[in-house]
């Protein structure tokens, strides 16, 4: 297959891509506001610019769904959904937890995903029928069954506060019922250790393909779940999304479904 040929050069491409990360934030960052709280910096252009040029020459015929705008033309069976930067505030505060994530969509499915953290220099890629790796090691979600063992994590609504009542009643809920809640800030990591066996769950609304697409792919091939709020298929496009390990995901649904 096309993304069995593509793995080793894509790996190239973030690895490479990874390096125009300067080693300390400079006083000069040109940092710019989008829309309320969602930042953009020419780092986060930079990134995504050279990885629209260099997968656009190992599959040229793919389009891509790219989250600052570098290109937004759509393939009629490939698209490339990019996050140069996914935890731009993290990286603009200095906090070590932000990375590139990169999937590949194939005729509305995710086959391929890429996420590398910087953070810890590590790589994760999962691929359709093949399993999710860290580093080339294979990783798995974890095997805690109940709620109340569980690690959870979320995302804070930072400019879109239309659900916030509903997502405050489900967030207190989901905090009576497991061992905790963690908000890194980047929705990516947050489903890379739900992949790495590290968090039981997740679930946040208001996201974005470029947010979760490689994120998608690695949960579910370490051996997890992915749904919309509802237990559907509306995750990539539908802006919420509930992961998990599988075994504690329908109680997850039936703690999330009353406010939603």
């Amino acid at each position: 297959m096309v993304e069995d040929i593509l793995l080793d050069d894509l790996k190239s491409v973030i690895m490479e891509a990874s390096a125009l990360m300067p080693e300390q934030i400079s006083a000069n960052l040109s940092i710019e506001t989008k829309e309320r709280n969602s930042l953009v910096t020419d780092i986060d252009k930079g990134i995504e610019a050279y990885l629209v040029d260099k997968l656009g020459k190992l599959l040229p015929k793919a389009g891509f769904i790219a989250e600052e705008g570098t290109a937004d033309h759509r393939g009629e069976e490939y698209n490339w959904i990019i996050d140069p930067l996914d935890g731009t505030t993290n990286f603009i505060h200095g906090i070590p937890a932000f990375c590139i994530s990169v999937g590949l969509q194939k005729k509305g499915e995710i086959v391929l995903g890429a996420i590398f953290e910087f953070g810890r220099n590590s790589y994760f890629h999962a691929i359709k029928g093949g399993g999710s790796y860290k580093d080339g090691v294979s990783i798995s979600v974890s095997k805690t069954e109940v709620i109340d063992d569980s690690l959870l994590a979320t995302g804070f609504p930072y400019y879109d506060f239309s659900l916030i009542d509903q997502y405050m009643m489900a967030f207190t809920d989901f905090m009576k019922m497991s061992r905790g809640i963690r908000r890194l800030g980047s929705a990516a990591l947050d489903m890379v250790y739900v992949a790495c066996g590290k968090f039981e769950g997740f679930f946040e609304y208001s996201l974005h393909p470029w947010d979760v697409a490689a994120g998608i792919i690695l949960v579910e091939e370490a051996g997890g779940r992915v749904t919309d709020f509802r237990g559907g298929n509306d995750f990539l496009f539908g802006r919420e999304m509930l992961a998990s390990n599988r075994l504690i995901h329908e109680d997850m649904l039936k703690l999330i479904r009353p406010h939603f």
